[in-house]
């Protein structure tokens, strides 16, 4: 049954906030959970079909796959944020207007970014530490990811406004679909036809393609609250330079993610030695394992976002701070459950992707060493997240920059030198842990000077 525009915007900012969180989280999550699932599943399908030096390819092209998710998370997150503004403000034209707008410039930056990545792909993944060992490997797989940008970014865009203009259980749907037309996919392509890594690639396209189907039928139907129509603006400079301010947060963080994932990767082959390329691979199976449950928590934040873009469009500020309380110790409890996996069970983890023992072995210290301070970082999430959901980008922006440049490039450069590739491990769970102090602090600050200020201009005006 669809949502109409006004039980979506007044359930927002009237029902409880538990019972709303829980209706527009557990979508998210559960479409975030089916994501990573697949993001491991292919990536075992990979080890098991194609071999360890594989996954050591695949963990290469995770700093490209990076800048491919923030070119899309500019646009996405941005227009999902100032559309749930909008909502909140009654305004349902602007809102309009940003679905189509979000629309042109996905295929804008798809078509502009893949293709310059195509055209200079080999150097850029020698780059980002390609050997003469995995760059095949990576080049088969990002050829095809590349030449299926248009598709994923207005899947990717499109779906974060259906959850944000109250689709949240269609916005699950078409995850799913994407995920589970994937795992159809992937073996045949890998197994039976032969196709190797490309396979993977094309298994993933292919998602992509029929979750596209999907939401583009959505927002062209007139049964949708918020849907394409032909006399609202489509580029328009207005919305563009706020899509742009509030994405530029994930933009940034993505990009950075991609600067860190080649320090990562470097220093793995410079103090790996002979087992260099191993040692990326490891990093891979800890990169799969990690992002499982951060996109729990992804998934939790973007359950938040229309609520508390809502409210704050509202001024509902108590409703505000309910929310992210709860977010904060959600957040907190599934990187808890991260941390016990990962502790207590690492070679069964790996054991999952590779029967390699060097690379269980190595995948082994890793989980130790990384996941040590990993609780925290479910609070530290949330909290970046909230600044963006609220309007506020530049406070997303420095959380997310001092966690990534500030602390643990530093920290990658200088570790390595002192203890070789478990000091690669130690920098990122002492980052994590000081990016945690950073980000609390910041929040206590905001709290206490700048909501305080917005709450008291509510009341006068």
């Amino acid at each position: 049954m669809a949502v109409t525009a006004s039980t979506s915007t007044e359930d927002l900012g009237k029902s409880s906030v538990g019972k709303l969180l829980a209706q527009y989280s557990i979508p998210a999550i559960i479409a975030s959970v089916a994501t990573s699932l697949y993001n491991i599943i292919d990536s075992i399908f990979i080890g098991r079909g194609v071999g360890p030096m594989a996954i050591a390819g695949l963990a290469i092209t995770f700093p490209l796959m990076n800048l491919v998710a923030a070119f899309c998370m500019l646009i996405a997150a941005g227009g999902a944020t100032i559309s749930s503004i909008f909502l909140g403000q009654k305004n349902y034209s602007r809102a309009t207007d940003v679905v189509n707008n979000v629309f042109s410039l996905c295929l804008i930056h798809s078509i502009v970014f893949g293709g310059l990545t195509l055209i200079f792909l080999d150097p850029i993944l020698l780059f980002f530490g390609a050997t003469e060992e995995t760059i095949d490997y990576a080049r088969e797989f990002m050829q095809v990811i590349l030449l299926g940008t248009p598709l994923g970014f207005v899947f990717i865009g499109l779906n974060n406004l259906m959850r944000a203009t109250g689709y949240p259980r269609k916005a699950m749907i078409s995850a799913l679909i994407s995920v589970i037309v994937n795992l159809i996919c992937a073996p045949i392509f890998i197994f039976v036809l032969d196709w190797g890594i490309r396979g993977a690639a094309c298994a993933t396209v292919v998602g992509q393609f029929s979750a596209f189907v999907w939401v583009l039928s959505h927002f062209l139907s007139r049964k949708s609250s918020i849907h394409f129509k032909r006399h609202n603006k489509w580029l328009t400079w207005s919305i563009i330079k706020r899509i742009y301010a509030i994405g530029l947060s994930p933009f940034l963080m993505n990009v950075c993610a991609c600067v860190v994932v080649i320090f990562i990767n470097r220093a793995l082959l410079d103090y790996g030695g002979a087992d260099g390329n191993l040692a990326v691979g490891a990093y891979g199976i800890l990169n799969r394992t990690t992002m499982f449950f951060v996109m729990i928590v992804f998934g939790v934040t973007q359950g938040m976002q229309p609520i508390l873009g809502y409210n704050i469009g509202a001024n509902n500020f108590d409703r505000v701070k309910r929310v992210l309380r709860l977010g904060i110790w959600i957040g907190v409890a599934i990187t808890v459950v991260g941390w016990i996996v990962s502790e207590g069970f690492p070679d069964v983890v790996s054991a999952l992707f590779t029967t390699d023992e060097t690379l269980v072995g190595i995948a082994r210290d890793g989980f130790r060493i990384y996941f040590i301070c990993y609780p925290v970082v479910g609070c530290q999430i949330v909290i970046q997240n909230f600044f963006q959901s609220v309007g506020k980008p530049q406070m997303s922006i420095f959380l997310s920059l001092t966690r990534q440049l500030l602390f643990l490039i530093p920290f990658l450069i200088i570790f390595p030198r002192l203890w070789g590739v478990p000091g690669v491990w130690a920098s990122m769970a002492g980052s994590d842990i000081i990016a945690f102090v950073v980000t609390v602090v910041t929040l206590w600050w905001w709290m206490g000077h700048t909501m305080k200020k917005m709450e008291l201009n509510a009341r006068n005006s």
